[in-house]
């Protein structure tokens, strides 16, 4: 079995507006002491114009990565289904 590999750099995997004061969440792949992560966080803009980390956010090991992209999953069919969002994913 060979090693498991990790990340010398975070990977930036995706990123959003979250609201009009330029908060944003980013989705985020890395290595922690040796565990490989999923960050989900939000970031607020700073005075200098660049994205900072806040301490509003998720973390986890990757390999609960399949399990948090079945819950969003199962939370966007839920949504739907209850008239929070239009199937084409247009929302409030």
């Amino acid at each position: 079995m060979s090693a498991r590999r990790t990340l010398d750099e975070p990977v930036i995997v995706h990123q959003f507006w979250k609201n009009r004061k330029h908060d944003a969440i980013v989705v985020s792949l890395s290595t922690y002491e040796g565990h490989n992560l999923v960050d989900v966080r939000q970031h607020f803009m700073t005075k200098e114009g660049k994205l900072a980390p806040t301490k509003m956010g998720l973390a986890m090991v990757v390999l609960r990565l399949p399990d948090l992209a079945q819950a969003i999953t199962k939370a966007l069919a839920k949504a739907r289904e209850l008239g929070l969002l239009a199937d084409d994913g247009a929302g409030e």
